[in-house]
This record gives C-alpha cells, sequence and structure tokens, in this order.
C-alpha cells in the first residue's frame, strides 16, 4: 500500500515560520479559513508538532487561543487571511499584552506594492497592532534570494525569542504572500528553515546587598501589608507568602484570581474593607505595601491606598513600565514575584528575625473574621439575587475545578466567596473588556480537556461572545453558568450609570435571550434555575459526568441584585 506524500507549501517563508514556530515550542495554533493564509496552513498541516484549531471568527478565535496560552503557559499561533480579519484580533490581543501572554500573530498580507491600490482585502496591516504587541516583523513576498530567506529566519527567530523573554507579550508576524497560493513541494529541510537561534536567560535573583536592605525595612516595619493580583497558581509563592505573613507585622491580601489563597491570608478584600470605617482603617494604615501579578479587581482597596497614602510601595514582577495605580510607588523591582520573596524569607530568617513586634497581621484577620460574621448574616437575610446564586454556585464547586469569570460583575461577584478548592481561577482582567469571555474559557477548558472548567458570565458578556459557542474545540468538561439578570448588571450597580434615565434604554439589556434554543443549536446540555431551592436541586447534575458541555440559566431579578449587592457592600 502506497504511503502517503507529506506535502509542504512551495513558500518558503512559510516552512521557515512553521518549523521556527515548532522550534520554539508552539505546539497550538488556532487558524481562521481563508485563501491568502493558505500556504501557512499547508505548512501547518505538514507539520508533525503543531496541533490546529480552526475557528471562524477571527476576534474569537483570538481569545481562544489566549484561553490556551494563559494556561497551558507555552505560546500559541494564531493565524489569519488578509484584510479586516487581522483587525478583529486586536481586543485579544490588548488582553494579552497587559497579561503578559505570548501570542504569536501571523497575518497573511498582500505584497507591499498592492497595499492602499483598491484591490481586494488589502488595508495596513504592518504595525496594525504595535500599541499592544513587543514587536512587529514584516516578512517580504520574495523569499527566492539565500539573503531574504535568512533575514526571514532571523526575524521570526527575534520575534519568538522576544514574545518569551523578559515581560511576556504577543508579537505580530506580518507575512506578505503574491500568487499563486496554492503551490506544493515535498518535505525539504534546508538551512534557514531549520537554524534556530537560542538564548539563556539566568534566572534573577535578588543580590545579597538588595536582599538584606529590603529584609531590614520589613523587619523594622510594624505594618506591611502584601496585595497579590492576578497572577498564575504558584505553590512556591503561596509558601513564601505564607512564611512571610507568619511574622506577625505582615498582613497578606489576595483576589480569587491571584491564584495564591490561603486560608492565613485576607482573602475577600472588598468583604473585609466594606465592614471597617475610616477611622479604623486609618489605625490599619500600612507603612510599606508590596504589590504583586496584574491589575487589582478591588476598587476598595485602591481607593484606601490612594487615600492614606502609605510611606513607600514596592511593585515586584517583570513590569516594563511604571506602573503606580496608588500613586505611592517608590521601588520597581523587576523580576519575578516567586523568587523575590523567597529571597526575602531567606534574608529575614538568616538575619535572626522574622519581623519587629507586632499584632498587624492578627489585627487584619480579626477584622476578617468579623467581616465574616456579617457576611453570613446579610445572607441569611438577603433575598433571591446574584449575590445568592454566586454563594450557592461557589459553594457547589466539586474540588479541583478550574473557573473562569467573565468581567461586569461576575469576577466582582467571586471575590466575595474564594473558592480555595478551585485548581486556578482566572479573568481578562488586563484590560476588563467584556468581549471575549467565553472564547477564552473554550480556549482554556479546550488545553485541559480531562479537568472540568466552569464559566460563570452574565447574560451580557454571554450575547457578546455567543460565536464562542460554535468553537469546534469545547470538550464536554465545559460548564457555563450565565447570571440572567436582564442584562448590564454592573450598570444598575456603579455610581456612575445607576441613576442615569437612559439605563434601561441603552446600558441594560432587557430583551429576550434564547440561551435555551442557543444551547440546543450549539449541542449543548442545558439546565435553569430562577430560585435558590431550584438552583440546589440542579447543580449536582450541572458538575456531573456529562456527554456533552452544559449551559445553566440562573434567572434573577436585575434591580434587586443590584440593591442586594450595594447593601452588601455598604453603598446605599
Amino acid at each position: 500500500m502506497k504511503e502517503d506524500v507529506v506535502v509542504n507549501t512551495d513558500k518558503e517563508s512559510c516552512r521557515i515560520l512553521v518549523s521556527l514556530l515548532e522550534k520554539h515550542g508552539v505546539v497550538e495554533a488556532v487558524v481562521s479559513p481563508g485563501s491568502r493564509n493558505a500556504p501557512v496552513m499547508l505548512a501547518l498541516n505538514a507539520s508533525g508538532v503543531i496541533r490546529t484549531t480552526v475557528v471562524i471568527d477571527e476576534r474569537s478565535a483570538a481569545f481562544i487561543a489566549m484561553g490556551k496560552a494563559s494556561v497551558t503557559d507555552c505560546p500559541v499561533a494564531l493565524v489569519c487571511t488578509s484584510g479586516t480579519a487581522l483587525l478583529n484580533y486586536a481586543p485579544a490581543v490588548a488582553e494579552a499584552y497587559y497579561r503578559k501572554i505570548p501570542l504569536i500573530v501571523v497575518s497573511a498580507d498582500r505584497p507591499m506594492e498592492w497595499i492602499d491600490q483598491d484591490d481586494s482585502q488589502t488595508l495596513r496591516q504592518y504595525e496594525a497592532l504595535a500599541n499592544y504587541v513587543k514587536g512587529s516583523y514584516n516578512i517580504p513576498a520574495d523569499c527566492s534570494s539565500p539573503t531574504i530567506q535568512w533575514y526571514v529566519n532571523r526575524m521570526v527567530n527575534d520575534a519568538m525569542i522576544s514574545a518569551m523573554s523578559g515581560r511576556r507579550a504577543p508579537v505580530h508576524i506580518n507575512i506578505q504572500l503574491d500568487a499563486p497560493l496554492g503551490g506544493t513541494v515535498s518535505q525539504g529541510n534546508d538551512r534557514w528553515v531549520s537554524r534556530t537561534i537560542a538564548t539563556i536567560s539566568p534566572d534573577a535573583v535578588l543580590s545579597k546587598a538588595d536582599a538584606r536592605e529590603l529584609a531590614d525595612v520589613v523587619a523594622r516595619t510594624s505594618r506591611v501589608l502584601v496585595i497579590a493580583g492576578f497572577h498564575a497558581p504558584d505553590s512556591r509563592l503561596r509558601e513564601a507568602l505564607r512564611r512571610l505573613s507568619a511574622s506577625g507585622n505582615v498582613a497578606v491580601m489576595t483576589e480569587t484570581i491571584s491564584n495564591v489563597l490561603s486560608p492565613g491570608f485576607i482573602n475577600d478584600i472588598d468583604s473585609v474593607l466594606s465592614t471597617i470605617n475610616c477611622e479604623e482603617l486609618d489605625c490599619l494604615c500600612p507603612e510599606v505595601v508590596i504589590t504583586l501579578g496584574g491589575a487589582i479587581v478591588s476598587r476598595f482597596i485602591k481607593q484606601y491606598l490612594r487615600r492614606v497614602s502609605p510611606r513607600e510601595h514596592w511593585h515586584v514582577g517583570l513590569s516594563g513600565i511604571t506602573i503606580d495605580c496608588f500613586q505611592s510607588l517608590t521601588r520597581r523591582i523587576e523580576m519575578d514575584a516567586t523568587p523575590f520573596f523567597e529571597d526575602l524569607v531567606k534574608e529575614l530568617m538568616e538575619a535572626g528575625t522574622s519581623g519587629c513586634r507586632s499584632a498587624y497581621h492578627d489585627e487584619w484577620m480579626a477584622k476578617a473574621q468579623e467581616a465574616q460574621d456579617i457576611h453570613n448574616r446579610y445572607l441569611a437575610s438577603a433575598p433571591w439575587s446574584d449575590l445568592r446564586a454566586v454563594h450557592t454556585l461557589m459553594n457547589a464547586i466539586p474540588e479541583g475545578v478550574a473557573l473562569q469569570l467573565s468581567n461586569g460583575t461576575s469576577v466582582r461577584y467571586a471575590q466575595l466567596f474564594p473558592a480555595l478548592q478551585c485548581s486556578r481561577s482566572d479573568s481578562n482582567r488586563g484590560v476588563s473588556g467584556i468581549d471575549g469571555s467565553t472564547s477564552t474559557a473554550v480556549g482554556a477548558a479546550s488545553a485541559f480537556p480531562e479537568r472540568m472548567t466552569l464559566l460563570l458570565t452574565g447574560d451580557m458578556s454571554a450575547q457578546y461572545d455567543i460565536g464562542a459557542l460554535a468553537a469546534p474545540c469545547i470538550p464536554s468538561t465545559f460548564r457555563m453558568a450565565v447570571l440572567c439578570n436582564g442584562g448590564g448588571g454592573i450598570f444598575r450597580f456603579i455610581d456612575a450609570t445607576r441613576s442615569m434615565p437612559i439605563l434601561d434604554r441603552f446600558l441594560v439589556a432587557e430583551r429576550p435571550f434564547p440561551l435555551r434554543e442557543l444551547a440546543a443549536a450549539y449541542g449543548f446540555e442545558y439546565m435553569e434555575a430562577s430560585s435558590e431551592d431550584e438552583l440546589t436541586g440542579v447543580l449536582p447534575a450541572f458538575f456531573s459526568h456529562s456527554s456533552r458541555p452544559v449551559i445553566m440559566a440562573i434567572h434573577t431579578p436585575g434591580d434587586v441584585s443590584a440593591t442586594v449587592l450595594r447593601g452588601y457592600l455598604g453603598l446605599q
């Protein structure tokens, strides 16, 4: 029997590109159909390493790719055709940039001489994403000479090194391709297809002198507050923070999506801060604040620290820019948080002191316990609403589930109910856009299909990204809980919009959302609940094994939900 012959594109630039993607660790590519990018897809098809997922909608495709990269910590390629297809990538690329996720954006383009010449699907693609990528690379159409092949090899190597080193971020490779596009050759392996430029990046550690200086500041300070923004799960970091907080003078605050939650930390910042009056907060004012991870969700902690202006604020992480969210930054520590806190704790231990005599940690934990009591009493008397629904849902999540949160109120509710049993929690908080939440969750779920992934989202976010349900990579372990509260719950809650006379017309989506019909159309199992008893009754089935992914609609009253949440946070 004759073996199938694997053919590749005759476009040398595409063969170089895909070969180097492989060699730099890309094993996943999300592609959208087109004609101009057909040579890239031919090269991907010939690859024995890179798995491809085809997603028609480029905006959804980009978020799916980002979701894959966010949970695997590996670069994912994203491939589109020429024209406006590339511009649909912009929201996901911007989110990936601020979440430090290495997307390798590959856009097929017409030859340079045809740009702005009223030819079909031509626009200025090169540097179209320049504000949100670490580098833009333009590959010429004529790649016949060895010099140009060397140039392509060098540029792709440089793009991959840039995406994966230092502050990780997306890069954009714009590859010009001329007709004919369907030419093929048998597999080849010449010099510029195979040459890989490797890098060595030594682990960053604190120098002994820096570690001693910073440890001395911590040891002499009676009120040190560590705050963790969004971050990948890291058991070493959690343990270092736990050891640091045991010193007495250090309190640690985390958010659900910081993924370093621990019983000895303040894991529900808004719940705690909303119960403490200004005088008590002034007494708890930190002298030194140390932040790590990405943007912080809690509005309460940001307003508090801007008001009290701590003496020092250190931000730890590969930021590449000065981030001064609390308006009190005094040190940028450009290294990963894990080795920083490990080195800091080690120096404190070696110095023979774990901190000055202080009960700062215990004072915060006492406030946390008071807040928990208030939390329980409020929930016991609160009517059916988003708050009660999320409370019931979060308590029922099985051990090991990966949690994905949409923006709007969903991610804010999750901060009030830290689910320590989740394997990880993620949200698009780089730029906090509503777009792409479902696609991101689908991408994350597809990367680990053996693990259950739960997306908690609102009905407006779900409608905005409904095309994600058509993705071919959704595993049966995907669960999607939709808070159906009439749409736009965040606008009923925040001061800026809740009293606007245009609220019902422009800002909330009070129109039928045919979730049952959509679930059937896309092959999902469908469940729903309209009361706490119904939700409690359906949750065991929702989290049980299924041969299909499952959508659950949780129907709640929108106006009541906003009032209940404002009451919970003391904003009435």
